[in-house]
């Protein structure tokens, strides 16, 4: 039980890797998180897509509880968001989270998504995203555990 983040796209910039870093060697199990970015694809629009989200699910256990990161998603509260991954956790389900490419991602990843997150109806640089997902995952943890990190 982990969290492991497939990201589509360049290596993180230096001020996000700095961000993403802050965070992660916060993070303990079960909310410890692997991150493996996959390359864009050489290819536009659908083409791209279809190819990007191939290489998605590739990486997707058949047990992963797979949140897919979309504005059209569901929007959790900062409490909400760490119970359903304590719950994920607790039924003994590794919890894969996917931040597509710069066109989104194909259907397929849309039928086996068991969670669409949505951190806003804002559209946000994908690199920006990491960061901020890295932030949710260590407030995550901070909820589940009653530590004050959390102001409600």
């Amino acid at each position: 039980m982990s969290v492991k983040v497939l990201a589509v796209g360049k290596k993180h910039e230096s001020w996000v890797s700095e961000g993403i870093d802050r965070y992660v060697k916060r993070l303990k199990k079960p909310f410890d998180v692997t991150w493996q970015l996959l390359p864009h694809s050489s290819r536009e629009g659908d083409a791209a897509r279809e190819e990007e989200s191939t290489r998605i699910l590739a990486k997707v256990g058949e047990r992963d509880h797979l949140v897919l990161l979309d504005e059209r998603g569901t929007n959790f509260d900062s409490p909400g968001l760490s119970r359903h991954l304590q719950g994920r956790f607790d039924a003994g389900q590794t919890v894969t989270l996917v931040i597509g490419g710069a066109y989104g991602v194909d259907g397929s990843v849309h039928s086996r998504a068991n969670t669409v997150w949505s951190l806003s109806q804002l559209v946000f640089p994908h690199q920006l995203v990491r960061l901020v997902v890295a932030e949710q995952l260590y407030r995550a943890q901070e909820i589940a555990g009653g530590r004050p990190y959390h102001h409600v």
